[in-house]
């Protein structure tokens, strides 16, 4: 089913082509806002409450009023003109107070993805936030993909691992799945949190070399759900059997299916 690409700005809804921002808005300017994206599977938003909770932790954190009722009302008008197709659904809240829904067409993620390390400071007052000031993960994204590789994995320069630039990273290390910490600077994740907790996943703080050396690893994401990584700076990760992964993959459909 193709997608109608529609965007709904303060409850105004266009096509995706032809919405207009109404400027001065320093979230245009500045980056100055936050922003969620969900995944919908035909009529069905998965875990809208906690994309709107965080979103809210978002606003909070930087001072931005947000309006979540009108957000969520717009956000379920606008998914109704999908006509049960599965997609994206973006929510922008901006510092002139703009509130942005658009519908977007799922990614295509191929079967397995390779990554170049890249070194990176989180910025402390923004941990945990999903500001729109994106710029910093999407050039470590490009950086990346200057070395033949498909996506960065962003490492401090003390040689903590942190994540991908939109997902989080699991390894398999000595048998244990692990994953970075928050407090270390990385997003909390909804579908980390759902792979947490259905199964046993060591969190803490890790070095760069503990992920080279791994058995397996993935990311894991809205849009990307589970996906291998087959390599790693060139080295490559074993993808089979893959059963961490399979394993986590299953748990977190299980948890949607679930909800």
């Amino acid at each position: 089913m193709s997608l109608p690409l529609l965007t709904s700005i303060d409850g105004v809804v266009t096509s995706s082509g032809e919405a207009v921002l109404p400027l001065p808005d320093d979230g245009a300017f500045r980056g100055d806002g936050v922003f969620e994206v969900l995944r919908a599977y035909g009529p069905k938003l998965f875990a809208l409450e906690e994309h709107l909770d965080r979103l809210e932790r978002s606003a909070t954190s930087i001072d931005l009023t947000l309006d979540r009722a009108s957000i969520e009302s717009e956000t379920l008008s606008l998914l109704e003109r999908a006509e049960g197709a599965d997609c994206l659904v973006r929510i922008v809240a901006t510092r002139a107070g703009r509130r942005i829904v658009t519908l977007e067409n799922l990614l295509d993620h191929p079967p397995s993805i390779s990554l170049a390390t890249v070194t990176y400071s989180p910025t402390v007052i923004l941990n945990g936030v999903k500001s729109l000031s994106y710029a910093a993960n999407m050039q470590a994204t490009r950086i990346a993909k200057k070395t033949g590789a498909m996506e960065a994995l962003l490492v401090m320069p003390d040689g903590s691992v942190l994540e991908a630039p939109t997902s989080t990273l699991f390894w398999v290390s000595g048998g244990k799945l692990r994953t970075t910490a928050l407090e270390v600077g990385v997003l909390d994740s909804i579908t980390r949190d759902r792979i947490i907790k259905a199964l046993d996943v060591e969190v803490g703080r890790f070095q760069i070399d503990d992920v080279m050396h791994s058995s397996e690893a993935f990311l894991a994401s809205t849009t990307r759900e589970v996906q291998p990584v087959d390599s790693i700076d060139g080295q490559p990760i074993p993808i089979e059997p893959g059963t961490r992964t399979a394993e986590s993959a299953t748990a977190f459909t299980a948890a949607r299916t679930a909800e």
